[in-house]
Protein backbone atom coordinates (compact mmCIF):
# COMPACT_ATOMS: atom_id res chain seq x y z
CA UNK A 1 0.00 0.00 0.00
CA UNK A 2 1.25 3.48 -0.84
CA UNK A 3 1.98 5.74 2.12
CA UNK A 4 -0.79 7.77 3.68
CA UNK A 5 0.29 11.18 2.40
CA UNK A 6 0.62 9.90 -1.17
CA UNK A 7 -2.88 8.40 -1.14
CA UNK A 8 -4.36 11.63 0.16
CA UNK A 9 -2.45 13.75 -2.37
CA UNK A 10 -3.56 11.62 -5.31
CA UNK A 11 -7.16 11.51 -4.07
CA UNK A 12 -7.23 15.30 -3.84
CA UNK A 13 -5.62 15.66 -7.25
CA UNK A 14 -2.51 17.36 -5.86
CA UNK A 15 -0.43 14.66 -7.58
CA UNK A 16 -1.20 12.46 -10.60
CA UNK A 17 -2.79 9.13 -9.70
CA UNK A 18 -0.79 5.99 -10.39
CA UNK A 19 -3.64 4.74 -12.59
CA UNK A 20 -6.86 6.23 -13.89
CA UNK A 21 -9.80 4.38 -15.41
CA UNK A 22 -11.54 6.82 -17.76
CA UNK A 23 -14.75 6.70 -19.74
CA UNK A 24 -16.72 4.04 -17.91
CA UNK A 25 -19.77 4.32 -15.69
CA UNK A 26 -19.63 3.14 -12.08
CA UNK A 27 -22.34 1.04 -10.42
CA UNK A 28 -23.24 2.66 -7.09
CA UNK A 29 -24.05 -0.21 -4.72
CA UNK A 30 -25.88 2.14 -2.36
CA UNK A 31 -28.55 3.33 -4.79
CA UNK A 32 -28.11 1.31 -7.96
CA UNK A 33 -27.34 4.45 -9.96
CA UNK A 34 -24.71 4.54 -12.70
CA UNK A 35 -22.22 7.30 -11.91
CA UNK A 36 -20.04 9.25 -14.29
CA UNK A 37 -16.39 10.17 -13.72
CA UNK A 38 -12.90 8.73 -13.49
CA UNK A 39 -11.64 6.18 -11.01
CA UNK A 40 -8.24 7.12 -9.58
CA UNK A 41 -5.99 4.45 -8.09
CA UNK A 42 -2.89 4.80 -5.93
CA UNK A 43 -0.99 1.52 -5.64
CA UNK A 44 -3.58 -1.06 -4.65
CA UNK A 45 -6.12 1.45 -3.33
CA UNK A 46 -8.91 3.47 -4.93
CA UNK A 47 -8.43 7.13 -4.01
CA UNK A 48 -10.94 8.97 -6.18
CA UNK A 49 -14.26 8.56 -8.00
CA UNK A 50 -16.90 10.74 -9.67
CA UNK A 51 -14.42 13.40 -10.76
CA UNK A 52 -11.72 14.08 -13.35
CA UNK A 53 -8.18 12.91 -12.61
CA UNK A 54 -4.78 12.92 -14.23
CA UNK A 55 -2.78 9.75 -14.06
CA UNK A 56 0.66 8.38 -14.82
CA UNK A 57 -1.23 5.65 -16.66
CA UNK A 58 -4.71 6.01 -18.11
CA UNK A 59 -6.86 3.12 -19.30
CA UNK A 60 -9.82 3.93 -21.53
CA UNK A 61 -12.80 1.87 -20.38
CA UNK A 62 -15.39 3.70 -22.47
CA UNK A 63 -18.57 1.75 -23.05
CA UNK A 64 -18.15 -0.41 -19.96
CA UNK A 65 -19.73 -0.47 -16.51
CA UNK A 66 -17.39 -0.70 -13.54
CA UNK A 67 -18.31 -2.94 -10.60
CA UNK A 68 -16.33 -4.17 -7.59
CA UNK A 69 -14.40 -7.41 -7.94
CA UNK A 70 -16.47 -10.50 -7.15
CA UNK A 71 -15.98 -12.40 -3.89
CA UNK A 72 -16.48 -16.18 -3.78
CA UNK A 73 -17.46 -16.65 -0.15
CA UNK A 74 -16.89 -20.40 0.11
CA UNK A 75 -14.96 -22.80 -2.08
CA UNK A 76 -12.39 -25.55 -2.11
CA UNK A 77 -9.77 -24.62 -4.69
CA UNK A 78 -8.68 -28.26 -4.82
CA UNK A 79 -12.03 -29.08 -6.42
CA UNK A 80 -11.02 -27.00 -9.42
CA UNK A 81 -8.49 -29.84 -9.94
CA UNK A 82 -5.66 -27.34 -10.47
CA UNK A 83 -3.18 -25.56 -8.19
CA UNK A 84 -4.03 -22.19 -6.63
CA UNK A 85 -1.87 -20.56 -9.31
CA UNK A 86 -3.81 -22.10 -12.18
CA UNK A 87 -7.10 -21.40 -10.43
CA UNK A 88 -6.02 -17.75 -10.21
CA UNK A 89 -5.24 -17.69 -13.93
CA UNK A 90 -8.53 -19.43 -14.76
CA UNK A 91 -10.94 -17.39 -12.65
CA UNK A 92 -9.52 -13.91 -12.00
CA UNK A 93 -10.03 -12.80 -15.64
CA UNK A 94 -13.74 -13.53 -15.08
CA UNK A 95 -13.88 -10.92 -12.32
CA UNK A 96 -13.29 -13.00 -9.18
CA UNK A 97 -10.76 -11.02 -7.15
CA UNK A 98 -11.28 -12.59 -3.71
CA UNK A 99 -11.69 -16.30 -2.93
CA UNK A 100 -12.44 -17.42 0.61
CA UNK A 101 -11.23 -21.00 0.58
CA UNK A 102 -11.25 -23.94 2.92
CA UNK A 103 -8.31 -26.25 2.10
CA UNK A 104 -9.80 -29.19 3.93
CA UNK A 105 -9.52 -31.43 0.86
CA UNK A 106 -5.73 -31.37 0.91
CA UNK A 107 -5.69 -31.23 4.72
CA UNK A 108 -7.55 -34.54 4.83
CA UNK A 109 -4.69 -36.07 2.83
CA UNK A 110 -1.55 -34.45 4.27
CA UNK A 111 -2.73 -32.40 7.26
CA UNK A 112 -1.36 -29.02 8.27
CA UNK A 113 1.22 -29.11 5.47
CA UNK A 114 -1.63 -28.71 3.00
CA UNK A 115 -3.01 -25.65 4.76
CA UNK A 116 0.44 -24.08 4.89
CA UNK A 117 0.78 -24.68 1.14
CA UNK A 118 -2.32 -22.58 0.50
CA UNK A 119 -1.22 -19.92 2.94
CA UNK A 120 2.13 -19.60 1.17
CA UNK A 121 0.50 -19.61 -2.29
CA UNK A 122 -1.85 -16.78 -1.25
CA UNK A 123 1.12 -14.42 -1.05
CA UNK A 124 1.81 -14.82 -4.78
CA UNK A 125 -1.57 -14.94 -6.57
CA UNK A 126 -3.18 -11.94 -8.25
CA UNK A 127 -6.53 -12.65 -6.64
CA UNK A 128 -6.67 -12.39 -2.87
CA UNK A 129 -6.96 -15.94 -1.58
CA UNK A 130 -8.22 -16.00 1.99
CA UNK A 131 -7.40 -19.29 3.71
CA UNK A 132 -9.80 -20.40 6.41
CA UNK A 133 -8.56 -23.04 8.85
CA UNK A 134 -10.21 -26.40 8.31
CA UNK A 135 -12.44 -27.36 11.21
CA UNK A 136 -13.28 -30.98 10.47
CA UNK A 137 -10.33 -33.13 9.41
CA UNK A 138 -11.64 -35.79 9.12
CA UNK A 139 -15.26 -34.77 8.72
CA UNK A 140 -16.45 -37.57 11.04
CA UNK A 141 -15.24 -40.64 12.93
CA UNK A 142 -16.83 -42.88 10.27
CA UNK A 143 -14.04 -42.70 7.68
CA UNK A 144 -10.29 -43.13 7.34
CA UNK A 145 -8.53 -39.93 6.32
CA UNK A 146 -4.85 -39.31 5.74
CA UNK A 147 -4.61 -36.86 8.65
CA UNK A 148 -6.36 -35.53 11.72
CA UNK A 149 -6.33 -31.91 12.86
CA UNK A 150 -7.17 -31.19 16.48
CA UNK A 151 -7.55 -27.77 18.06
CA UNK A 152 -3.90 -27.80 19.11
CA UNK A 153 -2.91 -28.45 15.48
CA UNK A 154 -4.90 -25.44 14.27
CA UNK A 155 -3.59 -22.99 16.85
CA UNK A 156 -0.10 -22.60 15.27
CA UNK A 157 -1.72 -21.85 11.89
CA UNK A 158 -3.70 -18.89 13.23
CA UNK A 159 -2.64 -15.31 12.59
CA UNK A 160 -1.54 -15.74 8.99
CA UNK A 161 -2.29 -12.64 6.84
CA UNK A 162 -4.57 -14.72 4.62
CA UNK A 163 -6.73 -15.89 7.50
CA UNK A 164 -10.26 -14.89 8.46
CA UNK A 165 -11.40 -17.63 10.81
CA UNK A 166 -12.55 -21.22 11.11
CA UNK A 167 -13.85 -22.95 7.99
CA UNK A 168 -17.17 -24.76 7.61
CA UNK A 169 -18.06 -26.69 10.77
CA UNK A 170 -19.48 -29.80 9.14
CA UNK A 171 -19.74 -31.86 12.29
CA UNK A 172 -23.02 -30.27 13.32
CA UNK A 173 -23.92 -33.19 15.64
CA UNK A 174 -20.62 -32.50 17.40
CA UNK A 175 -21.75 -28.91 17.94
CA UNK A 176 -25.29 -29.48 19.14
CA UNK A 177 -24.31 -32.43 21.39
CA UNK A 178 -21.22 -30.60 22.69
CA UNK A 179 -18.48 -33.01 21.60
CA UNK A 180 -15.38 -32.02 23.63
CA UNK A 181 -13.06 -31.67 20.61
CA UNK A 182 -15.66 -29.64 18.72
CA UNK A 183 -15.96 -27.37 21.76
CA UNK A 184 -12.17 -26.86 21.82
CA UNK A 185 -12.13 -25.70 18.20
CA UNK A 186 -15.10 -23.40 18.68
CA UNK A 187 -13.54 -21.86 21.77
CA UNK A 188 -10.27 -21.33 19.88
CA UNK A 189 -12.14 -19.09 17.41
CA UNK A 190 -14.76 -17.70 19.78
CA UNK A 191 -15.54 -14.10 18.88
CA UNK A 192 -14.05 -14.53 15.42
CA UNK A 193 -15.52 -15.75 12.17
CA UNK A 194 -16.79 -19.35 12.04
CA UNK A 195 -18.29 -20.73 8.84
CA UNK A 196 -21.30 -23.02 9.00
CA UNK A 197 -22.37 -26.25 7.32
CA UNK A 198 -25.70 -27.62 8.57
CA UNK A 199 -27.86 -29.11 5.79
CA UNK A 200 -31.55 -29.42 6.67
CA UNK A 201 -30.96 -28.42 10.31
CA UNK A 202 -33.91 -26.51 11.78
CA UNK A 203 -35.76 -25.65 14.95
CA UNK A 204 -33.98 -25.89 18.27
CA UNK A 205 -31.05 -27.78 16.77
CA UNK A 206 -30.45 -24.88 14.39
CA UNK A 207 -30.77 -22.42 17.28
CA UNK A 208 -28.13 -24.36 19.21
CA UNK A 209 -25.81 -24.48 16.22
CA UNK A 210 -26.04 -20.72 15.63
CA UNK A 211 -25.65 -20.04 19.36
CA UNK A 212 -22.16 -21.55 19.05
CA UNK A 213 -21.15 -18.40 17.16
CA UNK A 214 -21.49 -19.78 13.64
CA UNK A 215 -22.30 -16.99 11.21
CA UNK A 216 -22.61 -18.23 7.62
CA UNK A 217 -24.25 -21.17 5.86
CA UNK A 218 -23.95 -22.49 2.30
CA UNK A 219 -25.86 -25.78 2.54
CA UNK A 220 -29.42 -24.47 2.21
CA UNK A 221 -31.00 -26.26 -0.74
CA UNK A 222 -34.54 -24.88 -0.60
CA UNK A 223 -36.10 -21.49 0.08
CA UNK A 224 -37.85 -22.54 3.29
CA UNK A 225 -34.60 -23.77 4.80
CA UNK A 226 -32.73 -20.64 3.73
CA UNK A 227 -35.44 -18.35 5.07
CA UNK A 228 -35.33 -19.91 8.53
CA UNK A 229 -31.56 -19.46 8.61
CA UNK A 230 -31.86 -15.84 7.50
CA UNK A 231 -34.49 -15.14 10.13
CA UNK A 232 -32.17 -16.55 12.77
CA UNK A 233 -29.34 -14.25 11.80
CA UNK A 234 -27.21 -16.42 9.55
CA UNK A 235 -25.76 -15.08 6.31
CA UNK A 236 -26.94 -17.43 3.58
CA UNK A 237 -24.48 -18.16 0.79
CA UNK A 238 -26.21 -19.15 -2.44
CA UNK A 239 -24.21 -22.02 -3.92
CA UNK A 240 -23.90 -23.05 -7.55
CA UNK A 241 -21.15 -25.62 -7.98
CA UNK A 242 -20.55 -28.31 -10.55
CA UNK A 243 -22.71 -30.75 -8.56
CA UNK A 244 -24.47 -28.74 -5.86
CA UNK A 245 -26.77 -26.41 -7.78
CA UNK A 246 -28.96 -24.39 -5.42
CA UNK A 247 -29.23 -21.08 -7.28
CA UNK A 248 -32.62 -21.69 -8.86
CA UNK A 249 -34.12 -22.85 -5.56
CA UNK A 250 -32.84 -19.86 -3.57
CA UNK A 251 -33.11 -17.12 -6.22
CA UNK A 252 -36.64 -16.07 -5.22
CA UNK A 253 -35.30 -15.06 -1.79
CA UNK A 254 -32.67 -12.67 -3.14
CA UNK A 255 -34.10 -9.16 -3.24
CA UNK A 256 -32.82 -5.68 -2.49
CA UNK A 257 -34.18 -6.21 1.04
CA UNK A 258 -32.36 -9.50 1.69
CA UNK A 259 -29.23 -8.85 -0.39
CA UNK A 260 -27.23 -7.42 2.55
CA UNK A 261 -27.46 -10.86 4.19
CA UNK A 262 -27.01 -13.11 1.15
CA UNK A 263 -23.81 -13.89 -0.74
CA UNK A 264 -22.64 -16.11 -3.60
CA UNK A 265 -20.31 -19.09 -3.58
CA UNK A 266 -19.31 -22.00 -5.80
CA UNK A 267 -18.01 -24.54 -3.24
CA UNK A 268 -16.79 -26.99 -5.91
CA UNK A 269 -16.49 -26.03 -9.61
CA UNK A 270 -14.12 -27.50 -12.18
CA UNK A 271 -12.41 -25.96 -15.25
CA UNK A 272 -14.78 -27.65 -17.71
CA UNK A 273 -17.83 -26.18 -16.00
CA UNK A 274 -16.08 -22.80 -15.77
CA UNK A 275 -15.19 -22.91 -19.48
CA UNK A 276 -18.69 -23.93 -20.59
CA UNK A 277 -20.72 -21.74 -18.23
CA UNK A 278 -18.58 -19.49 -16.05
CA UNK A 279 -17.93 -18.90 -12.36
CA UNK A 280 -19.50 -16.14 -10.23
CA UNK A 281 -20.09 -14.27 -13.48
CA UNK A 282 -22.38 -17.12 -14.53
CA UNK A 283 -24.27 -16.90 -11.24
CA UNK A 284 -24.81 -13.15 -11.61
CA UNK A 285 -26.02 -13.52 -15.22
CA UNK A 286 -28.38 -16.31 -14.25
CA UNK A 287 -29.81 -14.53 -11.22
CA UNK A 288 -30.60 -11.43 -13.27
CA UNK A 289 -32.11 -13.52 -16.06
CA UNK A 290 -34.38 -15.18 -13.47
CA UNK A 291 -35.65 -11.79 -12.29
CA UNK A 292 -33.33 -10.86 -9.43
CA UNK A 293 -32.89 -7.07 -9.25
CA UNK A 294 -29.53 -6.07 -10.72
CA UNK A 295 -28.53 -4.22 -7.57
CA UNK A 296 -29.32 -7.26 -5.39
CA UNK A 297 -27.25 -9.60 -7.57
CA UNK A 298 -24.18 -7.36 -7.54
CA UNK A 299 -24.49 -6.61 -3.83
CA UNK A 300 -24.54 -10.33 -3.05
CA UNK A 301 -21.45 -10.85 -5.20
CA UNK A 302 -19.46 -7.97 -3.71
CA UNK A 303 -20.39 -5.69 -0.81
CA UNK A 304 -22.54 -8.17 1.10
CA UNK A 305 -19.81 -10.78 0.80
CA UNK A 306 -17.19 -8.36 2.09
CA UNK A 307 -19.37 -7.35 5.03
CA UNK A 308 -20.24 -10.95 5.92
CA UNK A 309 -16.58 -11.86 6.31
CA UNK A 310 -15.36 -8.63 7.87
CA UNK A 311 -13.41 -7.49 4.80
CA UNK A 312 -13.99 -3.78 5.29
CA UNK A 313 -11.39 -2.83 2.68
CA UNK A 314 -13.37 -4.02 -0.36
CA UNK A 315 -16.82 -4.53 -1.84
CA UNK A 316 -17.29 -1.05 -3.37
CA UNK A 317 -15.61 1.18 -5.90
CA UNK A 318 -15.01 3.99 -3.45
CA UNK A 319 -12.07 5.94 -2.00
CA UNK A 320 -10.08 3.93 0.50
CA UNK A 321 -11.19 0.56 -0.85
CA UNK A 322 -8.94 -2.05 -2.42
CA UNK A 323 -8.69 -1.56 -6.18
CA UNK A 324 -10.57 -4.72 -7.15
CA UNK A 325 -12.49 -3.56 -10.21
CA UNK A 326 -14.23 -5.30 -13.11
CA UNK A 327 -15.14 -3.50 -16.32
CA UNK A 328 -18.21 -5.23 -17.79
CA UNK A 329 -19.85 -5.24 -21.20
CA UNK A 330 -23.20 -4.82 -19.42
CA UNK A 331 -24.70 -5.54 -16.03
CA UNK A 332 -26.98 -8.18 -17.50
CA UNK A 333 -24.26 -9.82 -19.60
CA UNK A 334 -21.57 -9.74 -16.90
CA UNK A 335 -18.66 -10.44 -19.25
CA UNK A 336 -15.42 -8.96 -17.96
CA UNK A 337 -13.53 -6.75 -20.39
CA UNK A 338 -10.86 -5.71 -17.85
CA UNK A 339 -10.07 -6.90 -14.34
CA UNK A 340 -7.92 -5.19 -11.73
CA UNK A 341 -6.95 -7.19 -8.64
CA UNK A 342 -5.38 -4.96 -6.05
CA UNK A 343 -4.67 -2.40 -8.77
CA UNK A 344 -2.88 -4.96 -10.98
CA UNK A 345 -4.29 -5.69 -14.41
CA UNK A 346 -5.10 -9.40 -14.67
CA UNK A 347 -3.36 -10.20 -17.95
CA UNK A 348 -0.79 -12.70 -19.22
CA UNK A 349 2.13 -10.52 -18.18
CA UNK A 350 0.90 -10.22 -14.60
CA UNK A 351 0.29 -13.95 -14.27
CA UNK A 352 3.74 -14.71 -15.73
CA UNK A 353 5.45 -12.43 -13.21
CA UNK A 354 4.01 -14.09 -10.09
CA UNK A 355 6.10 -16.06 -7.63
CA UNK A 356 5.27 -19.69 -6.99
CA UNK A 357 5.39 -22.41 -4.35
CA UNK A 358 6.61 -25.97 -4.86
CA UNK A 359 3.80 -28.55 -4.98
CA UNK A 360 3.19 -30.79 -1.99
CA UNK A 361 1.49 -34.13 -1.37
CA UNK A 362 3.25 -36.14 -4.07
CA UNK A 363 3.02 -39.97 -4.03
CA UNK A 364 0.10 -39.85 -1.60
CA UNK A 365 -1.83 -42.82 -3.05
CA UNK A 366 -0.69 -45.79 -0.99
CA UNK A 367 -3.49 -48.29 -1.58
CA UNK A 368 -2.67 -52.02 -1.69
CA UNK A 369 -3.14 -53.73 -5.04
CA UNK A 370 -6.81 -54.60 -5.39
CA UNK A 371 -8.34 -57.74 -6.88
CA UNK A 372 -11.75 -58.20 -8.54
CA UNK A 373 -12.95 -60.38 -5.66
CA UNK A 374 -12.68 -57.43 -3.25
CA UNK A 375 -15.52 -55.69 -5.05
CA UNK A 376 -18.07 -58.41 -4.29
CA UNK A 377 -20.98 -57.47 -2.04
CA UNK A 378 -21.41 -60.24 0.48
CA UNK A 379 -24.35 -60.43 2.83
CA UNK A 380 -27.20 -62.69 3.80
CA UNK A 381 -30.13 -60.28 3.33
CA UNK A 382 -31.74 -59.60 -0.01
CA UNK A 383 -33.16 -56.31 1.28
CA UNK A 384 -30.43 -53.81 0.44
CA UNK A 385 -29.69 -50.20 1.34
CA UNK A 386 -29.10 -48.25 -1.89
CA UNK A 387 -27.77 -44.71 -2.37
CA UNK A 388 -30.17 -42.77 -4.57
CA UNK A 389 -28.51 -39.94 -6.51
CA UNK A 390 -30.22 -36.57 -6.85
CA UNK A 391 -28.58 -34.98 -9.85
CA UNK A 392 -27.56 -31.40 -9.15
CA UNK A 393 -27.50 -32.00 -5.38
CA UNK A 394 -25.16 -33.65 -2.92
CA UNK A 395 -28.14 -34.75 -0.86
CA UNK A 396 -28.97 -38.39 -1.57
CA UNK A 397 -31.96 -40.63 -0.95
CA UNK A 398 -31.86 -43.71 1.26
CA UNK A 399 -33.48 -46.34 -0.95
CA UNK A 400 -34.32 -49.95 -0.18
CA UNK A 401 -34.18 -52.54 -2.93
CA UNK A 402 -34.44 -56.31 -3.06
CA UNK A 403 -31.32 -57.74 -4.71
CA UNK A 404 -30.96 -61.50 -5.13
CA UNK A 405 -27.91 -63.32 -3.73
CA UNK A 406 -26.11 -65.61 -6.18
CA UNK A 407 -22.83 -67.41 -5.47
CA UNK A 408 -22.52 -65.46 -2.23
CA UNK A 409 -22.70 -62.10 -4.00
CA UNK A 410 -25.25 -59.45 -4.84
CA UNK A 411 -24.49 -58.70 -8.48
CA UNK A 412 -25.02 -55.34 -10.18
CA UNK A 413 -28.29 -55.13 -12.09
CA UNK A 414 -27.95 -52.66 -14.98
CA UNK A 415 -31.59 -53.14 -16.00
CA UNK A 416 -32.61 -51.59 -12.68
CA UNK A 417 -29.68 -49.14 -12.63
CA UNK A 418 -28.30 -50.81 -9.50
CA UNK A 419 -24.52 -50.77 -9.79
CA UNK A 420 -21.66 -51.46 -7.44
CA UNK A 421 -20.00 -48.64 -5.52
CA UNK A 422 -16.83 -49.14 -3.50
CA UNK A 423 -14.56 -47.00 -1.35
CA UNK A 424 -10.99 -48.25 -0.92
CA UNK A 425 -8.68 -46.75 1.73
CA UNK A 426 -5.63 -45.25 0.00
CA UNK A 427 -3.62 -43.51 2.73
CA UNK A 428 -1.69 -46.64 3.66
CA UNK A 429 -3.42 -47.08 7.02
CA UNK A 430 -5.65 -50.16 6.93
CA UNK A 431 -6.52 -51.19 3.36
CA UNK A 432 -10.28 -51.09 4.03
CA UNK A 433 -12.60 -51.83 1.12
CA UNK A 434 -16.33 -51.20 1.57
CA UNK A 435 -18.93 -51.98 -1.08
CA UNK A 436 -22.55 -51.09 -1.65
CA UNK A 437 -25.09 -50.16 -4.29
CA UNK A 438 -25.96 -46.88 -5.96
CA UNK A 439 -28.80 -45.91 -8.28
CA UNK A 440 -28.67 -43.01 -10.72
CA UNK A 441 -25.52 -43.36 -12.80
CA UNK A 442 -27.11 -45.21 -15.71
CA UNK A 443 -23.90 -47.23 -16.05
CA UNK A 444 -24.17 -50.19 -18.46
CA UNK A 445 -20.57 -51.43 -18.60
CA UNK A 446 -17.06 -50.92 -17.22
CA UNK A 447 -16.10 -48.72 -14.28
CA UNK A 448 -15.05 -45.21 -13.29
CA UNK A 449 -12.83 -44.37 -10.33
CA UNK A 450 -11.48 -41.30 -8.56
CA UNK A 451 -9.27 -40.20 -5.66
CA UNK A 452 -11.38 -37.04 -5.34
CA UNK A 453 -13.64 -38.54 -2.71
CA UNK A 454 -14.98 -36.09 -0.13
CA UNK A 455 -13.62 -35.47 2.34
CA UNK A 456 -11.31 -38.35 3.19
CA UNK A 457 -10.25 -38.70 -0.46
CA UNK A 458 -9.91 -42.43 -0.56
CA UNK A 459 -10.50 -44.24 -3.85
CA UNK A 460 -14.15 -44.16 -4.92
CA UNK A 461 -15.16 -46.54 -7.69
CA UNK A 462 -18.44 -47.36 -9.36
CA UNK A 463 -18.90 -50.12 -11.90
CA UNK A 464 -20.65 -53.21 -13.18
CA UNK A 465 -17.58 -55.35 -13.86
CA UNK A 466 -15.32 -56.23 -10.93
CA UNK A 467 -12.20 -56.71 -13.05
CA UNK A 468 -12.68 -53.27 -14.58
CA UNK A 469 -13.22 -51.80 -11.11
CA UNK A 470 -9.96 -53.34 -9.87
CA UNK A 471 -8.09 -52.06 -12.95
CA UNK A 472 -9.47 -48.56 -12.50
CA UNK A 473 -8.59 -48.43 -8.80
CA UNK A 474 -5.09 -49.82 -9.35
CA UNK A 475 -4.45 -47.38 -12.18
CA UNK A 476 -5.07 -44.52 -9.77
CA UNK A 477 -2.16 -45.72 -7.64
CA UNK A 478 0.09 -45.73 -10.71
CA UNK A 479 -0.72 -42.12 -11.74
CA UNK A 480 -0.65 -40.66 -8.17
CA UNK A 481 -4.41 -40.25 -8.13
CA UNK A 482 -6.97 -38.68 -10.41
CA UNK A 483 -9.85 -39.90 -12.58
CA UNK A 484 -10.01 -43.08 -14.68
CA UNK A 485 -12.58 -44.64 -17.03
CA UNK A 486 -12.18 -48.35 -17.86
CA UNK A 487 -14.03 -50.82 -20.06
CA UNK A 488 -13.24 -54.44 -21.01
CA UNK A 489 -9.80 -54.34 -19.42
CA UNK A 490 -8.67 -51.11 -21.12
CA UNK A 491 -8.23 -47.57 -19.81
CA UNK A 492 -10.36 -45.32 -22.04
CA UNK A 493 -9.52 -41.95 -20.45
CA UNK A 494 -7.69 -40.60 -17.43
CA UNK A 495 -6.54 -37.43 -15.68
CA UNK A 496 -3.59 -37.57 -13.29
CA UNK A 497 -3.89 -35.45 -10.14
CA UNK A 498 -0.50 -35.95 -8.47
CA UNK A 499 -0.79 -33.12 -5.91
CA UNK A 500 -2.29 -35.08 -3.00
CA UNK A 501 -4.41 -37.03 -5.49
CA UNK A 502 -6.48 -33.86 -5.91
CA UNK A 503 -4.79 -31.34 -8.20
CA UNK A 504 -3.05 -31.46 -11.57
CA UNK A 505 0.27 -29.81 -12.31
CA UNK A 506 -0.92 -29.07 -15.85
CA UNK A 507 -2.41 -25.78 -17.11
CA UNK A 508 -6.14 -25.46 -16.55
CA UNK A 509 -6.74 -25.61 -20.32
CA UNK A 510 -5.22 -29.10 -20.46
CA UNK A 511 -7.26 -30.21 -17.45
CA UNK A 512 -10.40 -28.88 -19.13
CA UNK A 513 -9.64 -30.87 -22.29
CA UNK A 514 -9.00 -34.06 -20.30
CA UNK A 515 -12.31 -33.59 -18.54
CA UNK A 516 -14.03 -33.41 -21.93
CA UNK A 517 -12.46 -36.77 -22.82
CA UNK A 518 -13.41 -38.29 -19.48
CA UNK A 519 -17.00 -37.14 -19.75
CA UNK A 520 -17.27 -38.61 -23.24
CA UNK A 521 -15.75 -41.90 -22.10
CA UNK A 522 -18.14 -42.09 -19.14
CA UNK A 523 -21.10 -41.43 -21.39
CA UNK A 524 -19.85 -44.25 -23.60
CA UNK A 525 -20.41 -46.54 -20.62
CA UNK A 526 -24.00 -45.33 -20.37
CA UNK A 527 -23.49 -42.69 -17.66
CA UNK A 528 -26.23 -40.06 -17.84
CA UNK A 529 -24.96 -37.63 -15.17
CA UNK A 530 -23.51 -34.32 -16.36
CA UNK A 531 -20.73 -34.41 -13.74
CA UNK A 532 -20.22 -38.10 -12.92
CA UNK A 533 -16.86 -37.75 -11.15
CA UNK A 534 -17.87 -34.99 -8.78
CA UNK A 535 -21.22 -36.66 -8.19
CA UNK A 536 -19.31 -39.84 -7.30
CA UNK A 537 -16.99 -37.92 -4.97
CA UNK A 538 -19.86 -36.63 -2.84
CA UNK A 539 -21.38 -40.08 -2.37
CA UNK A 540 -18.64 -40.65 0.21
CA UNK A 541 -19.30 -37.55 2.34
CA UNK A 542 -20.99 -38.71 5.56
CA UNK A 543 -22.15 -35.28 6.73
CA UNK A 544 -24.70 -34.80 3.94
CA UNK A 545 -27.98 -36.75 4.26
CA UNK A 546 -29.28 -39.28 3.73
CA UNK A 547 -27.16 -42.32 2.75
CA UNK A 548 -23.43 -42.33 1.97
CA UNK A 549 -20.50 -44.76 1.88
CA UNK A 550 -16.98 -44.56 3.30
CA UNK A 551 -14.17 -47.10 3.54
CA UNK A 552 -15.84 -48.32 6.76
CA UNK A 553 -19.21 -49.07 5.17
CA UNK A 554 -22.59 -47.59 4.32
CA UNK A 555 -23.46 -44.60 6.50
CA UNK A 556 -26.94 -43.58 7.60
CA UNK A 557 -26.27 -39.85 7.90
CA UNK A 558 -29.63 -39.12 9.52
CA UNK A 559 -28.76 -41.47 12.38
CA UNK A 560 -25.06 -40.55 12.05
CA UNK A 561 -23.98 -44.19 12.20
CA UNK A 562 -22.53 -46.96 10.04
CA UNK A 563 -25.12 -49.49 8.92
CA UNK A 564 -24.18 -52.97 10.19
CA UNK A 565 -22.98 -55.25 7.38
Amino acid sequence: MADLETRIAQGRGDAPADLVLRGGRLLDLMTGALLEGDVAICGDTIVGTCDSYEGREVIDVSGTILVPGFIDTHLHIESSLVTPFEFDRCVTPRGVTTAICDPHEIANVIGAEGIRYFQEASAHTLMDIRVQLSSCVPSTHMETAGAELLAEDLAPLMGHPSGIGLAEFMNYPGVIFRDPEAMKKLRLFEGGHIDGHCPLLSGRDLNAYIAAGIRTEHEATNAEEALEKLRKGMRVLIREGSVSKDLHALQPLLSERTAPYMCLCTDDRNPLDIAEHGHLDYMIRTLIALGTPVLAAYRAATLSAAEAFGLKDRGMIAPGKRADIVALDSLEGCHAQLVLAGGVRADDAAFASRGTVAPVGRHSVKAPRLTPAQFRATGNREETDVIGIREGQILTDHLHETIAIADGDKHPDVARDLVRIAVCERHGKNGNVATGFVKGFGLQAGAIASTVCHDHHNIACVGVDYADMALAANRLSEIEGGFVVVRDGAVLAELALPVAGLMSLAPFEEVRDRLVDLRAAARGLGVTLEEPFLQLAFLALPVIPALKITDRGMVDVVKFEIIPG
